[in-house]
């Protein structure tokens, strides 16, 4: 069994997924003006469920979920799409690396993907023309990667098994 998980989960529930996936996609909804600091929880949400599910949320659902941040930001049309797309590319590729590492490894471990999105974000930003949002940018990838202890606890949560009271069932 990986370090990193101490138990047995139960199974994820898909709603459960679609919820916290809506709930960060309409976090990314509110009009809180543009920092260029301010963590992406939609990214945070999808490298989570990229790592711990796979199979269930894959590249297609983060193209999808970039498409509609594109849309709402009036951005250039493809350029949260490519970065998502990037971003849950990195993180399916090493999810089976990750889970072997504690959580603040994994934080460390999840940090160059976070830096990679917003650096593809960036540059297609930059290459359409726009201007350059300062080096603060990259801040949001440093508390996305801080927050993903606090994301792996909360949305871990509902799948954890009470302690078991039977002492002689080995599961």
């Amino acid at each position: 069994m990986p370090r990193g998980s101490d138990q047995l989960l139960l199974p994820v529930n898909p709603l459960f997924i679609a919820l916290s996936l809506g709930l960060a996609f309409a976090f990314e909804l509110l009009p809180l003006g543009r920092q260029p600091a301010m963590p992406d929880l939609l990214a945070l949400g999808l490298v989570f469920w990229n790592v711990h599910q796979p199979r269930r949320v894959g590249v297609g659902v983060a193209f999808v979920f970039g498409l509609l941040m594109d849309v709402h930001q009036a951005a250039l049309l493809g350029q949260h799409a490519l970065a998502y797309t990037l971003l849950s590319f990195a993180a399916i590729a090493i999810h089976r690396r990750l889970l072997w590492f504690g959580l603040g490894e994994q934080a460390l471990q999840v940090l160059p993907v976070f830096l990679a999105a917003h650096l593809v974000s960036l540059l297609v930003r930059l290459l359409a023309g726009g201007m350059f949002p300062g080096w603060s940018v990259f801040a949001a990838a440093l508390f996305e990667a801080a927050l993903w202890p606090l994301a792996t606890l909360v949305l871990l949560a509902p799948q954890r098994r009470p302690p078991d009271p039977d002492q002689n069932r080995p599961l």
